[in-house]
């Protein structure tokens, strides 16, 4: 996969991150005219009829006769859902009549957590049984299994061909793990087609009145630390911040029952979705005049999330939250109509006065509904041109919708040029926020419970779905816990070299996605020869790739290559200015920097002398001094004699000094005081 391609997804869209979000993460795309086609509006003048049909294509089912929206498990089947989020009023889902799907996974989750491996290749056996009868869903967990090398020698041909079936027969995370792989290979003509319905599913999960919230996939780890200020907001119901919110709707806060009701309604901060819940937290706050209630409650009817779908409720509250001036509530309500769903029938007209009241107060699903209309020629007459526009517009505040059709106009080349590549990326963004996300919340739940084999099991199957925090997050297990991050490999727990191996696999898809701390990782693991052969020049190419995303340690690193011209061309000059990069970026990088131009000022004016060779002698002297000082120096507490070496040290260096003067020819000592380039810096 080229390096322009990978970036793709980046270089399409400039956001800002807000992590556990109620609202969702700001996104700009950028387009140029060269995008747009001249698309002629309909020759026919005058607006469709109230309620005539409009011009569908089953590639635009926004607003067509499509079925009412489905429930997450329809969505996903296969799932996982029910043996981390059971439904009380649902059967056990070891009793599921799927070929005891649900109970071997059950079973092969446990015994992870447990780390009996004998447990493992037991669950194992039984899946791979399930998956020779047919069973599609079983076909996905063999083929993630084999892709991974857990309990199975690792084979990708195989795995390729169990997530192919798997995908033919329905399952939607199989079809994600091999859109991922195409879209690696830039195979966009098969990573688009893949995506378009992943993304078409994600959209129908979606909220029809208002965005629902960006729950992102918490990132564990912030470098090589654990990022304890995002577990510590993520902890649930063990959560204090949720627990003085929860005290405080206890106590009547209306805005408090609100909120922890949709932290219940959307699963956020931690939390575990429960319907029932939010919908008793709604229902409190509405007694207590809390307005914003109405329009979720609508959302709940509409989509029967907890309680029986009932449509003509939903327009009910909805049209009271409008009342109350919350403008999102009038998509919901202008969906309904155009569905014809609570009302006596379908009526274009009042639907686009609805979305226009929406859009008239900056509401972003408002301008993407009204894209819709226009694109569909639903009530108005069609114009892809400005439907284009309300996209774009819908896009830029963050409105998911808005990418899924922006997508759908790159793939078919309807209102702009067509352009699989981007088709691909919008799709790729949308497709991440289907119901198969959950998987992020059950590993962060696990992890948080400190079952770190669990979670880094449900980590390494998002990372097979192409999620690149998941994989970020995998590696980091790995490389943090070691032998207790539970990892099965071929015959049993993974060995060093596997467990080296697979953490490499991890970063390396991670960095392929912009991850700079992945790409840095990367040119370690080279470099110093770690999970993989020394190999310089590799590990160039991923500082590089480090540095292209403004990273200063990656600089940093392609300057003392290139000043000792490992992997690079020694070239003092080129050291040099990524050294001053590096400080650019980075000002705390100003220590490590100053040492660096000293040794550079050293190398250039002392080639062959005695403290070059010094300075080159410290990588290979520095470990074994530092395991002299921790064992000898401040095991013992004596921080004189730890004194009296560095004076020692000193006083080399100055008689080293003292030396070179007295030998020099009298026009040689001459010249040293002639003005240099390279001027040391000075201390500070």
């Amino acid at each position: 996969m080229t390096f322009a391609a990978r970036r793709l997804l980046f270089s399409l869209l400039i956001f800002s991150l807000y992590p556990l979000s109620l609202s969702a993460r700001p996104f700009i795309l950028v387009l140029t005219k060269d995008d747009l086609l001249n698309t002629p509006a309909s020759p026919d003048d005058s607006p469709p009829a109230a309620d005539s049909a409009p011009n569908d294509s089953p590639d635009w089912d926004e607003f067509g006769e499509s079925a009412a929206a489905q429930s997450e498990e329809e969505l996903d089947p296969g799932s996982w859902r029910p043996i981390f989020e059971p439904d009380p009023f649902k059967p056990d889902p070891a009793t599921h009549p799927d070929d005891g799907y649900y109970s071997t996974v059950s079973k092969l989750i446990k015994s992870i957590s447990s780390g009996d491996t004998a447990l493992v290749d037991e669950a194992v056996s039984e899946i791979e049984d399930s998956a020779s009868r047919g069973v599609p869903h079983a076909r996905s967990v063999v083929g993630f299994l084999y892709g991974t090398g857990q309990m199975r020698k690792q084979n990708k041909a195989k795995a390729f061909t169990y997530h192919y079936f798997a995908a033919e027969g329905g399952n939607m995370q199989s079809k994600m793990a091999l859109a991922y792989t195409y879209f690696r290979q830039d195979m966009f003509d098969k990573a688009v087609k893949l995506y378009s319905e992943l993304a078409d599913a994600a959209v129908n999960s979606f909220l029809i009145s208002r965005d629902s919230p960006v729950i992102e996939a918490v990132r564990i780890h912030s470098g090589a630390e654990e990022n304890k200020d995002a577990l510590r907001k993520s902890r649930g119901e063990e959560d204090e911040d949720f627990q003085i919110l929860e005290y405080q709707a206890q106590k009547g806060n209306s805005a408090a029952m609100y909120k922890v009701g949709l932290f219940y309604y959307f699963g956020l901060r931690g939390l575990r979705r429960d319907h029932a819940k939010a919908l008793s937290w709604f229902l409190k706050a509405l007694e207590k005049g809390e307005p914003r209630a109405m329009e979720l409650l609508g959302e709940i009817y509409a989509r029967g999330a907890g309680v029986e779908r009932n449509y003509t409720k939903a327009l009910e509250w909805l049209t009271l939250a409008a009342k109350q001036d919350h403008f999102s509530a009038y998509n919901g309500m202008g969906y309904l109509y155009v569905k014809g769903y609570g009302v006596e029938k379908k009526n274009y007209t009042k639907a686009k006065e609805y979305f226009e009241k929406a859009a008239d107060n900056q509401d972003s699903g408002g301008h993407y509904n009204l894209g819709v209309m226009y694109l569909k020629g639903i009530g108005v007459k069609r114009d892809v041109k400005l439907a284009c526009q309300y996209f774009i517009y819908a896009a830029n505040a963050g409105q998911p919708k808005a990418f899924y059709q922006l997508g759908k106009m790159f793939h078919t080349g309807v209102g702009l040029k067509k352009n699989l590549p981007r088709a691909t990326a919008l799709y790729k963004l949308v497709a991440e926020r289907g119901p198969w996300s959950s998987l992020s919340r059950w590993a962060l739940e696990s992890y948080l419970k400190g079952d770190v084999g669990k979670a880094f099991f449900l980590y390494s199957r998002m990372a097979e779905l192409g999620y690149e925090v998941a994989q970020s997050n995998a590696a980091w297990i790995l490389d943090k816990y070691g032998e207790q991050s539970v990892c099965i490999g071929e015959s049993g727990l993974c060995t060093d070299a596997e467990r080296h191996q697979r953490a490499h696999s991890l970063w390396w898809q991670a960095s392929e996605q912009g991850n700079e701390h992945a790409a840095l990782l990367i040119g370690d693991a080279y470099y110093y020869g770690q999970g993989t052969e020394r190999d310089y020049e590799r590990a160039a190419e991923a500082y590089k790739h480090a540095r292209s995303q403004a990273n200063a340690q990656a600089m940093f690193n392609l300057g003392y290559m290139h000043e000792h011209g490992q992997g690079l061309p020694l070239d003092l000059h080129l050291a040099k200015r990524y050294y001053d990069q590096a400080l650019e970026i980075d000002s705390a990088a100003k220590l490590p920097v100053t040492l660096a131009l000293a040794s550079l000022w050293i190398r250039k004016n002392y080639a062959d002398g005695f403290l070059v060779h010094i300075i080159d002698s410290l990588p290979e002297v520095y470990p074994k001094v530092e395991e002299w000082i921790d064992t000898v120096l401040l095991e013992e507490g004596n921080a004189t004699i730890l004194t009296l070496f560095v004076c020692l040290l000193t006083v080399l260096y100055l008689r080293e000094r003292q030396r070179r003067h007295a030998v020099a020819a009298p026009d040689v000592i001459a010249a040293q005081h002639h003005p240099n380039e390279h001027v040391a810096p000075a201390p500070m």
